[in-house]
């Protein structure tokens, strides 16, 4: 492919050569690897380029420039190679003229629907999202116990949420202007959110807890697409943050959990590979240590703690995981796994949030390859998942949630994520279940 001069380009050099990488069907991630700059450039300059040509996506923008002759794909005649052959009419034999429509039709639906590409590297697009590269809107769907409350100011995805004393606690993620330490608060008495300080180091792809009144928020993956092993702790009573122990490496993309007043990582990413490694952090002595690995890697699986930790779905750059398994931290040492298999899920789901709430286990969201329809709950009582409905149909991942409770009812409390655009979404779900009996 090379760049024509037939009619004089609205577009500066700089974006003609990422123009001729969309059309090759290259991600964001790869633009910025071929042309040494950051994803956030890139997708500036794709902004840029859909404004200047009147497009609100890729393959318009790759029509127009074909059209315009200022790239050419192998294959695809130029205007003047058009006007040339419309002038000297070939004379092909039957066979010939079926091989070229049939050629012809091939080619331009690579050129205008290009291959997927997302995944052709380990540091491709399941660590970072894309942005302006379509309208694309969730779709609302009306379910009786779902409600809408106060949208986060911040619309996000690959973020922390946790609840602590009553509030929701939004946290760093990726955003359409690129990554963010922002700390936004929801109070659902209130159903407004105040701003808190901003996590020092911005980063995407991470989860939080809740351990000694204290929010703990280890890893993640930062705006120069690295990942990180800080662990920062945000004090809620001053609000402040400080540092603790890093990780023993770097690691974003993890699940996370909390039992027996320690923390626990499950699985994650280090940006060249999936891990299947526990990690244990100790707030006595400031310092981590490794459990039993889990068993197989994955990453953006969701972790919960009730009387054992459940760890559900996760997603390894290939497929999403529908299994849910028990970790039992009182079974380390012993000789026997913490392990156990549970039934799976109805779905595989990537990206999900989990939360527990009336003893029963919630997955949410997740759809990553697939385009999910509902939600599932778990009864571990009887081993069994149940679907209930969803506020959104469709893909749905890289979403938080939490279960913050406003006696006497029990609301699940689901918080921005990816649904073709980064979402400030703030759905609500009344996870309690009473049954009120007349007097008499």
């Amino acid at each position: 492919m090379e760049t024509q001069n037939l009619s004089e380009p609205i577009l500066s050099e700089r974006e003609l050569e990422v123009l001729k990488l969309v059309a090759e069907g290259a991600t964001n991630q790869q633009i910025a690897l071929d042309l040494v700059i950051s994803v956030n450039t890139v997708k500036v300059h794709l902004r840029n380029i859909f404004s200047k040509l009147g497009v609100e996506s890729r393959t318009e923008a790759t029509m127009y420039a074909v059209r315009e002759g200022w790239i050419t794909v192998e294959g695809v005649p130029a205007p003047e190679e058009e006007q040339a052959a419309a002038i000297t009419p070939l004379r092909l034999a039957p066979w010939q003229r079926l091989f070229f429509v049939v050629s012809a039709a091939l080619i331009a639906l690579w050129v205008f629907f290009p291959p997927d590409r997302s995944f052709s590297n380990s540091s491709g697009s399941q660590f970072t999202d894309q942005t302006g590269i379509g309208p694309g809107s969730p779709q609302d769907v009306s379910a009786s116990r779902w409600v809408t409350r106060a949208q986060m100011p911040t619309a996000r995805a690959r973020l922390a949420v946790v609840a602590h004393d009553g509030l929701v606690y939004a946290i760093g993620g990726d955003t359409e202007d690129g990554v963010t330490g922002v700390v936004e608060v929801y109070d659902p008495l209130t159903d407004s959110w105040t701003r808190r300080a901003s996590k020092p180091r911005p980063v995407r792809n991470i989860a939080a807890a809740v351990l000694q009144e204290r929010i703990y928020v280890p890893g993640g993956y930062d705006a120069t697409d690295q990942a990180i092993a800080n662990l920062e702790v945000y004090d809620p009573s001053t609000d402040s943050w400080s540092e603790a122990a890093p990780l023993p490496a770097p690691l974003f993309a993890y699940a996370i959990a909390v039992a027996e007043g320690r923390l626990y990582l499950f699985g994650g990413s280090d940006g060249m590979r999936y891990v299947d490694t526990v990690l244990i952090y100790d707030p006595q002595a400031d310092s981590w240590s490794e459990g039993t690995p889990m068993s197989e890697p994955r990453g953006f699986c969701a972790a919960v703690a009730a009387e054992r930790i459940y760890v559900l779905g996760g997603y390894d750059g290939e497929r999403e995981s529908a299994l849910c398994e028990a970790y039992e931290p009182g079974k380390e040492g012993s000789g026997a796994s913490p392990w156990s298999g549970l039934a799976s899920m109805r779905a595989g789901r990537g990206g999900l949030a989990a939360v527990v709430a009336e003893n029963y286990l919630y997955a949410i969201g997740g759809g990553w390859e697939d385009e999910l329809s509902f939600n599932e709950r778990y009864d571990p009582s009887k081993d069994r998942w149940t679907q209930f409905d969803s506020p959104l149909l469709g893909e749905w991942r890289t979403l938080g949630a939490a279960a913050v409770i406003i006696d006497p009812e029990v609301f699940i409390h689901v918080v921005g994520g990816w649904s073709d655009r980064f979402l400030s979404t703030n759905y609500a779900y009344s996870a309690s279940f009473r049954i009120f009996l007349p007097s008499l």
